[in-house]
């Protein structure tokens, strides 16, 4: 696989996600090659791990937004947020149980997912037009995972690990900005019945539609525009929690309801 710059930095960056992929083992952090301010080259990386997920046959179905939080940004080490893509083999909505054999380190968070209704190519990007592409939100659980040994990320180990994306969960109910505003939405998820995080819309740098719109805008700037039908996981409201195999995970967010996910034991 020759990388999109042909770079040394970014094969090598590539070579070492890809084979974590592939083994399950994860590896040492890629800012080694990489740097740990060039970003560009990291959504390098990036692009080219998705393009061969696409070669395979996975298909493209919207983005994720991590790092959005404070508290995340604390656990992780990062200072801003980035974004990975979301492919249709990541949702596990429909499954009984979430696979944590396609896991390495899995952690949980809670967030509001955006299914869009017109696409985000041109125009201001305003406040206005991101609103107005919106077309329904429902209560998400997004299961981060690393490549990277014990999760020994900076911003560019993540970004090139597709912003550290694994699985998710989608629930079945969706509503309108009509009625629920994303900024007041309130969460508690518990694992095992536990309280493990909390959190608010407005952690998510300080409101989830503001987070879209800065998708937006960065994800049209490295040429991967948003489009109408896709889906968007705007960031998690809390902290982040581990999730082992048998894990039991219930999120609540407020009007927008309840989404589960129960980890297989192997």
């Amino acid at each position: 696989m020759t990388p999109l710059d042909g770079s040394v930095a970014v094969s090598d960056a590539l070579a070492r996600l890809t084979a974590a992929a592939d083994t399950g083992v994860p590896c040492a952090p890629v800012r080694d090659v990489l740097g740990s301010t060039d970003i560009a080259a990291a959504y390098l990386v990036q692009q080219q791990l998705i393009a061969a997920r696409v070669a395979a046959g996975a298909v493209v179905v919207g983005r994720k937004i991590g790092a959005t939080s404070a508290a995340v940004q604390q656990q992780l080490g990062v200072t801003q947020p980035d974004f990975g893509v979301l492919l249709d083999d990541m949702d596990v909505s429909g499954l009984t149980e979430v696979p944590s054999d396609r896991l390495l380190q899995p952690r949980a968070e809670a967030e509001i997912a955006m299914r869009l209704g017109a696409d985000l190519v041109d125009g201001d990007l305003d406040d206005a037009q991101i609103r107005a592409a919106v077309s329904g939100l429902a209560a998400a659980i997004e299961i981060v995972d690393s490549r990277i040994t014990d999760w020994d990320i900076q911003i560019t180990d993540t970004v090139a690990d597709n912003a550290s994306s694994g699985l998710y969960v989608i629930a079945d109910r969706w509503l309108t900005l009509d009625e629920v505003e994303p900024v007041d939405v309130t969460m508690q998820m518990w694992i095992d019945d536990e309280l493990a995080s909390e959190g608010t819309g407005a952690a998510c740098l300080g409101d989830p539609l503001v987070a879209l719109g800065w998708l937006a805008r960065t994800a049209l700037e490295y040429g991967q525009p948003l489009l109408a039908g896709q889906v968007v996981l705007t960031g998690s409201l809390g902290p982040l929690a581990p999730t082992p195999p048998g894990s039991v995970v219930r999120a609540e967010l407020s009007t927008l309801g309840t989404v589960n996910a129960t980890f297989s034991k192997d």
